[in-house]
């Protein structure tokens, strides 16, 4: 596309999948690929941010949906996309809805921004301590280590010594997975007790934010493993897509697919450093090299080789440390996941009212307003 893309456009795609939308806040030196539309509102009629709500709208979704063709892949000509009709209030009340919805997306966004550096600290604690040993490298060339307090550098030695793993710190240890997690099993059957409201840990639910899905048992047709509070969730299939997943607290009634292994830190060690060590790039690593099976979307790993990976090299007071440090993120991390589940679904439930006229701005507005940020 030689237009320039610009604040106000909204970006639709129109096949494989057809329909997904994006917002674009401000300019950019964007340009379009294939497969995408680039919808510039009319400034004197339509608010482009109002736009991209409105085409969520269930109404308008059916209009393009019907107006698709195709059999392999269903997709939208543009000459049928100018037919689909969008409600269109006026240009103050749309701006304000835009500004709304807006608002509570924004604040999702926040959340998100905020865990992508919590997660970055952890990881980067995690390697500098256990993996790249920064600290004993400091002291052993006579400087302090960078950006920590004195007691917590006294946990660390000055010395390195030979291992079969190579230099590790002096007085350290290896610990392979299997020394640091166990792993819990056991099945759960949920349309046993169709009326109960699981929690449930699946594949889709992490890929779309990491958030658990209440469900009745009634709608969970296959066995699932119970997750107790404090695990760590590893998805066994196709590790060339990681799917490490800190649990945080549960109910009595959370469960997840049975393609996640449950690890539970063993007695001595605790959740934060076992999922900094599972969602570590090297972790990563070693799974990919014990996959099974052929096909590149059907891979899996055996749980007992999993406890077999070299995990980190560690001693007992600077582990202790580092959970102490990090088991604050995390859980501030999960809490920040609920709360954009809570906030996307409070947008998701607000969207349709409001763009069909059921719900009155002003009674919307205050609501917002009064739900927490």
């Amino acid at each position: 596309m030689r237009t320039p893309l610009q604040a106000g456009d909204v970006i639709m795609t129109s096949e494989a999948p057809l329909g997904e939308l994006a917002y674009m806040a401000e300019n950019t030196d964007w340009c379009l690929g294939q497969r995408l539309f680039a919808l510039r509102p009319n400034a004197t009629l339509v608010d482009g941010r109002y736009l991209y709500y409105a085409l969520q709208y269930a109404e308008v979704r059916a209009d393009i949906n019907g107006r698709a063709s195709g059999t392999t892949v269903l997709g939208i000509r543009q000459a049928e996309l100018r037919k689909v009709r969008v409600p269109i209030p006026s240009l103050d009340e749309q701006r304000e809805v835009g500004a709304l919805l807006g608002a509570l997306d924004d604040r999702i966004d926040n959340l998100r921004q905020t865990n992508a550096t919590l997660e970055a600290i952890a990881q980067a604690l995690f390697k500098s301590w256990f993996v790249d040993f920064d600290p004993v490298r400091a002291k052993a060339e006579g400087r302090e280590p960078e950006g920590m307090d004195p007691a917590t550098a006294a946990l660390f030695p000055s010395e390195f010594e030979d291992s079969e793993l190579g230099p590790i710190p002096q007085g350290w240890r290896p610990v392979s997975f299997g020394d640091i997690a166990t792993l819990s099993t056991g099945a759960v059957s949920p349309m046993a007790t169709p009326e109960r409201q699981f929690e449930h840990y699946s594949l889709p639910a992490f890929d779309a934010g990491q958030r658990p899905v209440a469900e009745p048992g009634e709608t969970i047709k296959s066995n699932k493993t119970p997750v107790p509070s404090g695990a760590v969730l590893v998805s066994k299939l196709n590790p060339h897509i990681p799917r490490i997943w800190f649990v945080g607290d549960t109910n009595q009634h959370a469960v997840c697919s049975t393609e996640f292994l449950v690890w539970m830190p063993k007695r001595g060690f605790g959740s934060a450093f076992l999922y900094t060590v599972a969602s570590s790039p090297a972790f990563n690593r070693a799974m990919r090299q014990l996959v099974t099976g052929t096909s590149t979307s059907h891979q899996r790993v055996r749980p007992g080789q999993l406890a077999e990976i070299q995990a980190a090299v560690i001693s007992d007071d600077a582990f202790a440390t580092f959970e102490v440090n990090v088991t604050p993120m995390l859980k501030q991390l999960d809490h920040n996941r609920r709360r954009a589940a809570k906030l996307a679904e409070v947008r998701d439930t607000l969207l349709p009212r409001i763009i069909s006229g059921r719900l009155r701005l002003p009674t919307v507005e205050a609501a917002v307003v009064e739900f927490p940020a």
